[in-house]
């Protein structure tokens, strides 16, 4: 599939496309954003004018089949994702959806069968995979900066908000039957996704998920280990009711170890026996920008450019699954 010019519709343009997603589309050559909806329409409108996008709607299908509109991104809660990939899947458009990519592993699967079966892409919004402080960390991987890979290790503290302490308005972020899961599902993915875009894929995994502040009936805890294809060991933790804010991840090799955050902008750090070295690099001011780069190069020219695509996105709900089984079996 190659189009001449990448011609997007947003469904559900809310917070995240403010400013992450939405002005991306209309900054990368071959690419613009025409027409929004939501199901508030005097918000998709307000949206539209604000800017400066041509058409909006209250109603997805509208969007969908509309003749103008030649691309799809999906930017409503998990519990949407599905349904909306298989409409634009049959309409045949390609697919661009929000992280996660669904609520589990089956319909992820049911996404990607349907977009196959349409001959359309599928991408996933994991767009760490395509940002320079990301592709700065596997360049140093694959340089040989720390030597053979041993483990990786991620801490995740996040204090409890007043969006999930409201029972009366309850953000969807922690309700299982919307988002998939708890906040471990809305953020760890995120770490997930950029541990197999570095490392490659996990193929066993052994984790624990609980219940401990009693906020809501998500899971609030998760720890777990898991194993790389090439051999590498994980570990990770997640509290969403700690006392502080904390982010640390750590890939050990054989000859130093790399550390750095998920969310923060603290420096990447290289530790060897020759000292330290720090990159201090900036995330872009649309955090989507890059990918979406990836992208439209995908649908405008040969393709092959995409980093983060349904079947990688696919493998972080499983591995998310795979942790909190135990929670919701």
């Amino acid at each position: 599939m190659k189009l001449d010019k990448v011609r997007w519709g947003i469904i559900g343009c809310g917070d995240v496309t403010e400013v992450k997603s939405g002005p991306a589309f209309q900054k990368i050559n071959n690419s613009e954003l025409v027409s929004v909806m939501r199901r508030t329409g005097e918000l998709a409108k307000d949206y539209a004018k604000r800017h400066h996008v041509p058409k909006w709607y209250d109603d997805a299908d509208m969007l969908i089949n509309d003749s103008d509109v030649n691309a799809i991104y999906i930017a409503t809660p998990p519990g949407s994702h599905m349904e909306y990939t298989l409409k634009a899947a049959q309409a045949g458009k390609p697919v661009y959806v929000e992280k996660p990519m669904a609520r589990n592993y089956a319909e992820c699967q049911e996404m990607i069968a349907a977009c196959e079966k349409a001959g359309v892409p599928l991408y996933v919004a994991y767009y760490r995979r395509a940002q320079p402080r990301f592709l700065k960390i596997k360049e140093l991987l694959e340089n040989g900066a720390i030597g053979e890979i041993r483990f990786v290790s991620t801490t995740q503290y996040r204090k409890n908000t007043e969006e999930t302490k409201n029972i009366h308005e309850l953000s969807w972020r922690v309700q299982p039957e919307i988002a998939g899961g708890g906040l471990f599902f809305d953020l760890a993915s995120h770490t997930l996704d950029i541990l197999d875009f570095l490392l490659g894929p996990i193929t066993s995994v052994q984790g624990f998920a609980s219940n401990q502040a009693g906020y809501y009936s998500a899971e609030d805890m998760v720890s777990g280990t898991y194993l790389f294809e090439s051999g590498v060991h994980g570990i990770g933790k997640w509290c969403f009711t700690a006392f502080v804010n904390e982010d640390i991840n750590e890939i050990v090799g054989s000859k130093g170890k790399i550390s750095f955050s998920m969310f923060g902008n603290e420096p990447v750090k290289l530790t060897t026996k020759q000292g330290i070295e720090e990159w201090n690099i900036e995330r872009p001011k649309h955090v989507h920008q890059p990918l979406v780069e990836t992208i439209v190069a995908d649908l405008t020219t040969d393709g092959g450019r995409c980093p983060s695509t349904g079947l990688t996105g696919a493998r972080t709900n499983w591995v998310m699954g795979e942790m909190v089984k135990n929670y919701y079996r």
